[in-house]
C-alpha cells in the first residue's frame, strides 16, 4: 500500500468539497481475503470538534448492503479519490454489493489498512471509529420546507447518522 499515515492538519481537508462535490466511498467490514466488506457512495456527511475528538458524521440508510458492515464493526473507512474514478464512486452509489463485485466493476483494488478495508486507489483515507449512532425520523425535521418529500419516504428510508472519531488519516506518496 502507498499510502502514509498524516495528520489530519496537512490534509488540507475541506469537507463541502471532499463530501459534498467530489464524494467519498464509506467502506464497512475488514477482510478483502474473505469478501466480508462492501463501500457505498456517500455525499452527505460533516466533519468537526465533538466530545474533544477530530469527528466525522456519515449518514447510511439501513436498506444499503454496506449498513449491516457498518453496524457489525467498530470501525470503518471514509475513502477519497480523485476526479479520475468519478465513474467508479458513480458505480458504487448507484448498484448494489448484493448484486455485483463493485471491486471487480469498478477496477477499484481493495486493501486492509488498521482493520478496516480501503482501496489502493484512494488519495485520502480516515480510519473512523464509531462513537454514536442516531436514526433521522420525521419527527426530527423542524422546518416544512420539502426536505422530507424530497429525501425520504417510499423506497427512501431515513437514515443511521454514525458520529466517528477520526483515529487515522492516510495520504497517498
Amino acid at each position: 500500500m502507498s499510502f502514509r499515515k498524516a495528520e489530519l492538519s496537512e490534509l488540507g481537508f475541506d469537507p463541502f468539497t471532499k463530501i459534498g462535490k467530489e464524494w467519498m466511498l464509506l467502506t464497512g467490514g475488514n477482510s478483502t481475503e474473505s469478501g466480508k466488506w462492501n463501500t457505498m457512495t456517500a455525499s452527505w456527511g460533516q466533519a468537526g470538534v465533538l466530545w474533544n475528538k477530530n469527528v466525522v458524521t456519515c449518514y447510511v440508510r439501513p436498506n444499503r448492503h454496506t449498513f449491516g458492515f457498518i453496524e457489525e464493526g467498530e470501525c470503518f473507512t471514509a475513502s477519497f479519490f480523485s476526479e479520475e474514478y468519478r465513474q467508479a464512486l458513480s458505480f458504487c452509489g448507484s448498484h448494489s454489493g448484493r448484486d455485483c463485485d463493485k471491486a471487480k466493476e469498478t477496477g477499484l483494488t481493495p486493501v486492509e489498512t488498521d482493520g478496516c478495508v480501503t482501496f489502493e486507489e484512494a488519495d485520502t483515507v480516515l480510519v473512523l471509529r464509531k462513537l454514536y449512532a442516531y436514526d433521522l425520523c420525521e419527527e426530527g425535521f423542524l422546518t416544512e420546507d420539502g426536505i422530507q418529500e424530497k429525501f425520504f419516504g417510499e423506497g427512501n428510508p431515513y437514515h443511521r447518522a454514525y458520529i466517528c472519531e477520526i483515529v487515522a488519516a492516510y495520504k497517498k506518496d
